[in-house]
């Protein structure tokens, strides 16, 4: 396949893999791209040339300068020790005695080819680690331990990997030259990756004083620096690009630069970018895995010398035994600190096997293993190739099953596991109670607990509805409930995605009884239209249709959840075919469409009308319902009623600077809700500006919207 459509192709891909997860919540976004990669690889013969220097390039170096440019300083230097003593001597006990291990474990597997296996098995791998740190509430201390053991231990690894894989190619191994190697490639890099950096600081630096400060030049610059770096580093000095992207991006996070005072834009601008880049590469590389896979397999399962379900077992050994070593490894390492520094808390066999589960294989051990030669110095076949390929992407895929599986169980609390590409809130949590009216709300009460952000989202999308409400006019009331209807659609959306099961089915079924209520409301309206000659029996029949529709998709969502997608699919299909039956009929549709205007009028009016009564009933207890969702159905009516009207004298300019003026109100008063409740206590200042930025990037829009208007 082309390389262009090859890329277009997966880029496709990523964003499919990231619509199933938002339905396969309980299956990594990353095992969801491992499996679309293997699809596409077995359909239709997607094949990726992978070679290691290309790879690295193009995928490692940029994701591994933008971890070290979000890696917690302070976190970092506090675990320098433990981070250091992982990253290198770790991935040397893995690669010695997993070595042998393997060796006697799988007697077909030389002693040589065991060590080079398990070398470059022993690195974590930086993406895999964030595929699931986000995803499991780790232990603080075991999740920047992985995190910051995954950014510099590939060097090791793959020093190891290179030695071994030559002493089995050769026969022959150096031991002095290897440690020489290692501390060349290792401190060089480090060298190279800071004066690089630092370098191209000074020149950022001079550009800005010399008055060269655009943005995209700037941002295109900043996306630029890990890709020079890598290839200096490797090409030019023959020292680990790794590590010095690596100490680049976390020297690029500790200076101390003016940016945020003096470009704010060029800060937001530049995360935004690296968020997309980031994103599409993540996804990009998990996919790449899974079309390697046949590659990997194929040659052991369609051998005949190897039983295929043998070779499961020994990737199951492999595992295991990598497994085991890092758990006996991080008990033994909190045993020493514990007897060393009298600490209170003991080593803790649980947080050992965290640590264990957590050390995910990825990217760089499918990229290296495929670098291993096919025949050795003699001429002879390099002894168990496809074996070693088979336990190499096997020890992958488990290490990530394992961990999405085990890891949410072990650990004190668990959420979906998601990718860099995705930005979840801190906290899903919401109100318990929701308030009645703003000015009731328990936020100003200074002894509750500090609202999340979703909460704090709604209490100030309340205030903006009540500050809509005061400016609610006779001659804005269409542009008013048009941005009300809005603003109750943001807060059921952050109230329905922050509830559980059990708490999400009680306030479904209030919301479906009430609109059950309204809709027979309408039906009984247009029934008496019809029966009263005051509508046409045509116009009836389609808006009694339209309401069946309703009806039967409220109770499809209520009891057969299904995709979304595919309702809203069926839905737009349905609106297409009305929109054509009403093309294609005769002259007399504008009437038909007026009359369908007049009953949308008196039937919303009737459904509120029935609503009330309901309400009213002595069997009926109103403060069972939930407000929002009832004051959120009569503005649905009113909007209803108001878009209904014949009233044509209102130009489309008209209404949407009155709609541009209350939107400018309403976040008015949403700055004046954040200021509260950070004055009161209520938010943190993380919260806070969250919201602000929120706030900011709407009113930004608004002025976008209103430069295009001039312009036009």
């Amino acid at each position: 396949m082309p390389i262009i459509e090859l890329v277009i192709l997966l880029a496709c891909l990523v964003l499919l893999s990231n619509v199933l997860s938002h339905y396969l919540v309980a299956i990594p976004v990353s095992l969801i791209q491992v499996g679309l990669g293997l699809v596409v690889a077995l359909l239709l013969n997607v094949q990726v040339k992978l070679q290691t220097d290309w790879f690295m390039l193009v995928f490692i170096a940029p994701m591994l300068y933008n971890d070290g440019r979000e890696f917690p300083k302070q976190e970092l230097w506090e675990l320098r020790g433990a981070i250091f003593a992982n990253a290198i001597v770790l991935v040397f006990i893995t690669t010695i005695l997993g070595g042998f291990l393997i060796h006697v474990l799988i007697p077909t597997i030389p002693l040589a080819v065991g060590i080079a296996l398990a070398a470059i098995l022993s690195p974590t791998d930086p993406i895999a680690v964030q595929s699931i740190s986000e995803g499991v509430k780790l232990p603080k201390e075991i999740l920047h331990l992985v995190s910051g053991e995954s950014l510099i231990n590939d060097a090791s690894g793959l020093i190891g990997f290179k030695y071994a894989l030559a002493a089995a190619v050769t026969g022959t191994f150096v031991l002095g030259q290897a440690i020489g190697d290692f501390f060349y490639i290792s401190l060089v890099g480090l060298a190279v990756g800071l004066a690089l950096i630092t370098i191209i600081q000074l020149i950022r630096d001079i550009l800005r004083r010399e008055g060269i400060n655009d943005i995209v030049f700037n941002v295109v610059l900043q996306i630029l620096t890990p890709f020079a770096i890598y290839f200096i580093a490797e090409e030019w000095f023959h020292a680990s690009g790794v590590v010095a992207v690596v100490a680049a991006g976390v020297l690029s996070h500790l200076q101390n630069s003016h940016e945020s005072e003096d470009a704010p834009e060029l800060r937001l601008v530049t995360e935004r970018v690296w968020n997309v880049v980031v994103y599409l590469l993540n996804g990009i590389v998990f996919l790449i895995l899974g079309i390697e896979l046949p590659v990997a397999t194929q040659a052991t399962i369609k051998g005949a010398h190897t039983n295929t379900f043998h070779a499961v077992f020994d990737v199951l050994i492999v595992w295991g035994i990598l497994l085991l070593i890092r758990v006996a490894w991080t008990y033994a390492y909190m045993l020493f600190n514990w007897l060393r520094h009298h600490k209170k808390v003991k080593p803790s066999l649980r947080i050992a096997a965290l640590s264990g589960l957590s050390g995910v294989r990825g990217a760089i051990t499918m990229a290296g293993v495929f670098t291993i030669p096919t025949v050795i110095a003699t001429g002879e076949a390099f002894p168990e190739r496809s074996l070693v390929l088979f336990i190499a992407a096997g020890v992958i895929i488990v290490s990530l099953i394992a961990a999405a599986a085990i890891l949410p169980l072990m650990a004190a609390k668990s959420l979906p596991f998601v990718t860099r590409g995705s930005s979840p809130d801190e906290d899903d949590a919401v109100l318990a109670d929701g308030p009645d009216e703003v000015g009731e709300t328990d936020v100003t009460d200074n002894q509750t607990q500090q609202l999340t952000y979703k909460q704090a989202r709604i209490y100030i999308l309340q205030l903006a509805i009540q500050n809509i409400e005061e400016h609610r006019r006779p001659e804005n009331q269409r542009a008013a409930y048009d941005l009300i209807l809005d603003q109750q659609f943001q807060m059921r959306r952050l109230e329905v995605a922050s509830q559980t099961a059990d708490e999400l089915a009680p306030m479904l079924t209030d919301e479906l009884q009430l609109r059950l209520v309204a809709l027979n409301g309408e039906r009984a309206a247009v029934r008496e239209l019809m029966a009263n000659k005051q509508t046409t029996k045509l116009a009836g029949q389609v808006y009694l249709r339209r309401v069946d529709r309703r009806e039967q998709r409220f109770l499809q969502a209520t009891h057969k959840p299904g995709l979304p997608t595919l309702r809203s699919l069926r839905l737009l299909i349905a609106r297409a075919m009305q929109g054509i039956r009403l093309w294609l009929a005769p002259g007399d549709s504008d009437a038909l469409r007026a009359a369908l205007l007049d009953i949308q009028r008196e039937a919303s009016k009737a459904a509120i009308k029935a609503l009330s009564q309901y309400l009213k009933q002595a069997n009926v207890d109103e403060q069972q319902f939930d407000r929002q969702a009832l004051y959120h159905l009569i503005v649905h009516y009113r909007n209803r009623i108001e878009n209904a009207k014949n009233d044509h004298t209102l130009s489309r300019d008209d209404y949407e600077q009155q709609l541009h003026g209350l939107r400018i109100k309403s976040l008015g008063a949403e700055r004046a809700g954040v200021q509260h409740l950070l004055e009161s206590g209520q938010i943190s200042l993380r919260t806070a500006a969250k919201l602000r930025q929120f706030i900011n990037y709407s009113e930004n829009l608004l002025m976008l919207n209103d430069i295009e208007a001039d312009d036009d």
